[in-house]
């Protein structure tokens, strides 16, 4: 069984947790989705983690009364194999991380840099990621979560190939500073890396939870396969 933690501060959370269904459906594999509000949530028995998008001040002030960032970033230096998807304020969680603590990724981020709400955009962005082919092409009804959520029903898609531009939706977006990169680019919108690979640590300036394209979600899911054969 694959465990896979949701920090659940703020932002898409609830949307990555359907897009982790979605990918788990698309793959065949059974995975189990821990939302993670307080430090005690996290464990060893956790595979992989998601660090959602939203406001990264809002998600620190948010943390502090259960002390869920500290044990996230504990838990982060404790299994440094173990694989994290950081978007959007996740990925400036993930580059910046505070409290003294070594970034989980070698690159600058700057919040906010693509401007207010008004400037959100989406666009097309090329990736080169190793993300397993759909198996499965159907829409499928998703059963509610204990919090009474229902995931809203998988459209019928085709598989996407890493060959396709996935649609990268930029919802007051950091970026990253392009001079400070050292580690894999991975996502490109046009001349710009908006996605980086640091060891186990995928960043992205985007929302993929936000679109009907899982690749990200399996790459997560297939990292927690690898790790534990």
């Amino acid at each position: 069984m694959v465990r896979i933690g949701v920090a659940m501060l703020q932002g898409a959370r609830h949307e990555h947790c359907e897009a982790i269904q979605h990918a788990a459906y698309e793959m065949n594999a059974e995975v189990e989705i821990v939302q993670l509000r307080k430090a005690s949530d996290i464990d060893s028995t956790i595979h992989g983690l998601i660090l959602p998008g939203g406001e990264s001040t809002t998600m620190r002030i948010a943390s502090q009364s259960e002390s869920l960032l500290d044990g996230i970033f504990y838990w982060m230096v404790t299994y440094p194999d173990r694989p994290v998807l950081g978007t959007c304020a996740g990925a400036i969680l993930l580059a910046n991380p505070g409290h003294d603590q070594t970034p989980f990724i070698d690159v600058e981020v700057a919040r906010n840099a693509w401007g207010r709400q008004r400037f959100s955009f989406e666009a097309p962005v090329e990736i080169s990621l190793d993300t397993p082919d759909n198996t499965k092409d159907a829409t499928i009804e998703l059963a509610r979560d204990k919090f009474n959520h229902k995931p809203l029903p998988m459209a019928k898609h085709a598989a996407k190939s890493q060959q396709d531009a996935f649609p990268g939706v930029f919802i007051r977006a950091p970026r990253f500073n392009q001079e400070s990169i050292n580690c894999r680019k991975v996502a490109m919108l046009n001349d710009e890396t908006v996605g980086v690979l640091d060891g186990s640590k995928l960043a992205l300036t985007f929302h993929p939870e936000l679109t009907d394209d899982r690749r990200f979600h399996r790459w997560l899911i297939n990292q927690i396969t690898h790790n534990n054969r």
